[in-house]
């Protein structure tokens, strides 16, 4: 092993391991405003319990939730430099966690159910890939993201009639999404929407839209912003609240990303993100020097 390859073995091993027991600073810092913001009383004592959570997980080096959520790692890199070890590393590095306890081993086979173990297997980690010419460094982001939140998702393809003037049908299936949702996503969640492609592209980006973008950021292009303000309040005027009992706060964050798609339709992916949005995000250098990203 030669001594680049150890220093990005080594990161990735500390990325895991700080994804399971942390959450996010910007996500922390959401549900801290939450609670400060929060009228109802019982779900004031939800969010009071998350945040109390967040705080022995770190100081007992435990993992903030039991579930281990589904691994994907997202690596962005540039002309020759992306470590050949970087895939095996990831695995060995989920598998590492799950060994000392961390993740509870979760991961099963579709059809048998059969269980292997450690948390990897056919297709997990799931890992995507963004080829950037001419960049310097190699960004790796891991997020493990709740199972439980699967259950409220919805995927629909639509038509531009279907879309509505203004967007109307669109916000109107967001809406009903979160009503249906209730509380399985295990509120305050993210929502990450995906739009445009085809169906498979429209999940990818719900996907990343709500796992690789800060949760407090503004969405760099002015319309998706000003839609995600929208989504954002209208969902949480709903009152659905902490855990789905009722409450100021549902929804922590809102993120769309899109694609152009064929004109006789319009894919829109919905990817409900429970409150413990662990992933961590690091950017290796050409030189060797590791930087925190996330």
């Amino acid at each position: 092993m030669n001594e680049h390859e150890a220093v990005v073995r080594s990161a990735i091993h500390d990325a895991v391991i700080r994804a399971v027991t942390e959450i996010s600073e910007d996500v922390k810092g959401l549900l801290e405003d939450a609670l400060a913001r929060e009228t109802n009383d019982t779900a004031k004592s939800m969010l009071t319990s998350m945040v109390d959570n967040l705080a022995i997980s770190k100081e007992e080096d435990k993992a903030v939730c039991q579930s281990p959520g589904y691994p994907t790692a997202w690596i962005s890199f540039g002309d020759d430099n992306l470590p050949e070890c970087a895939k095996e590393a990831i695995s060995e590095a989920v598998a590492e966690a799950t060994r000392k306890g961390y993740l509870r081993p979760s991961m099963v086979d579709p059809l048998t159910r059969v269980n292997s173990g450690n948390n990897t297997g056919k297709g997990v980690p799931n890992i995507e890939y963004d080829y950037n010419p001419g960049q310097k460094y190699v960004d790796f982001i891991i997020s493990f993201k709740g199972c439980g939140a699967e259950l409220g998702n919805a995927v629909q393809i639509m038509t531009t009639a279907k879309l509505g003037k203004n967007l109307s049908g669109l916000k109107r299936f967001i809406l009903e999404t979160a009503v249906k949702a209730g509380g399985k996503p295990c509120p305050p969640y993210g929502i990450g929407i995906g739009i445009g492609g085809q169906m498979d592209v429209a999940a990818k980006l719900s996907r990343k839209a709500i796992s690789t973008r800060r949760w407090d950021d503004v969405n760099q292009d002015p319309e998706l912003a000003a839609l995600e303000r929208e989504l954002k309040d209208a969902i949480n005027a709903l009152g659905l609240g902490a855990a789905g009992i009722g409450g100021d706060t549902v929804c922590l964050a809102l993120k769309i990303e899109r694609a152009h798609t064929h004109t006789a339709i319009a894919p829109v992916a919905i990817n409900f993100h429970c409150w413990v949005a662990r992933r961590a995000g690091i950017r290796i250098h050409d030189d060797g020097w590791v930087e925190k990203l996330l």
